[in-house]
């Protein structure tokens, strides 16, 4: 039996596609990165010896995910939970929360699900059960008032996916370090300076099958990051499309901008080599808002949760934002 020319033109039509979504999920996935030291590097200085045993909460599925407390001596002013960054978890932040603490603030470090221990590394159930699960550490642990959610990196990205949604009354103020806002802002770099590969072709295909409610292939990995062997150990070496799409903001990350109306403050190096930090403040003014901007000179990236400088100003911003509100 022939085909007709105008059969196999149609046929061609619907496999071209099929093939592409094929290639994108099977071969288009992340690559694997020379280590960055300026990542890698800055946390083997860091004494761990005084970190506080993990707690947990439940999350809406009954999943126990886990946090540190951080409780001053003296007199509580207020609370701060902590977002780590792309790969990480809530130890990132000790020598931050320790500082936070000792300046009077009862602190939370989050092992966001798919990190630390809370639950499995590089994966989440589906998209929204990271905003889900915030919600209920709030309900769970109740952080004393005034409450601050401060998000570094990746994660101050999601703490602005959160503040502009319909949970972002559960946080009197927000910080946001360093923010990573998206793969289409100014203020990105290629492949965050080299801190992330992203399996582009495979995004594509599985936001595709996503888009006709088929979600099989989603636990795949699309991102990998740089880390050294000790830290691959450790930390979170990659994320399925599940983890990467929610743990940062919105698609239109302007429009997520605009939703937020609780008080925003933004803190970052001008030395910063993951993210373009002088864009940063454009950004925010173009989207209608008039979020304080800071720029500490000669802090970069990881830096700036590290450097007693960096952490100095992190503190002044806190009470000013606690105490505005």
């Amino acid at each position: 039996m022939k085909l007709s020319l105008r059969t196999f033109i149609r046929i061609l039509a619907l496999a071209i596609p099929v093939l592409a979504i094929l290639l994108g999920i099977t071969l288009g996935g992340p690559t694997n990165l020379p280590p960055m030291t300026s990542i890698n590097d800055p946390f083997k200085s860091v004494d761990f010896s005084d970190l506080p045993p993990a707690s947990t909460f439940s999350a809406a599925d009954g999943q126990l995910l886990a946090y540190r407390q951080y409780t001053p001596s003296g007199a509580v002013r207020g609370s701060v939970t902590l977002i780590h960054g792309q790969s990480g978890s809530g130890i990132s932040m000790h020598p931050l929360a320790k500082a936070l603490a000792v300046a009077g603030f009862k602190v939370f470090a989050i092992d966001v699900r798919g990190h630390g221990q809370s639950g499995t590394k590089g994966h989440i159930d589906f998209v929204g059960q990271l905003e889900s699960d915030l919600a209920a550490f709030v309900r769970a642990v109740h952080p004393p008032k005034p409450s601050t959610l401060l998000g570094f990196s990746t994660g101050a990205g999601f703490a602005l996916r959160f503040a502009g949604s319909e949970h972002q009354t559960d946080f009197g103020s927000y910080l946001l370090l360093s923010p990573f806002l998206s793969q289409d802002a100014p203020n990105q770099r290629s492949g965050s300076g080299g801190w992330v590969s992203v399996g582009v072709p495979r995004i594509i295909a599985l936001a595709v099958l996503n888009g006709v409610g088929i979600s099989t292939f989603n636990s795949l990995p699309v991102m990998s990051f740089a880390l050294n062997e000790q830290a691959r150990s450790i930390l979170t070496t990659q994320y399925d499309f599940n983890l990467a799409t929610n743990f940062r903001p919105e698609r239109d990350y302007m429009a997520n901008i605009r939703r937020v109306s609780q008080p925003v403050r933004v803190l970052a190096g001008v030395a910063d080599e993951v993210f373009q930090t002088a864009e940063l403040e454009g950004i925010f003014r173009a989207a209608g808002k008039t979020w304080e901007v800071e720029l500490l000179p000669g802090i970069g990236h990881i830096e700036l949760t590290l450097q007693p400088t960096a952490i100095q100003a992190i503190i002044r911003n806190v009470e000013t934002l606690q105490h505005a509100g």
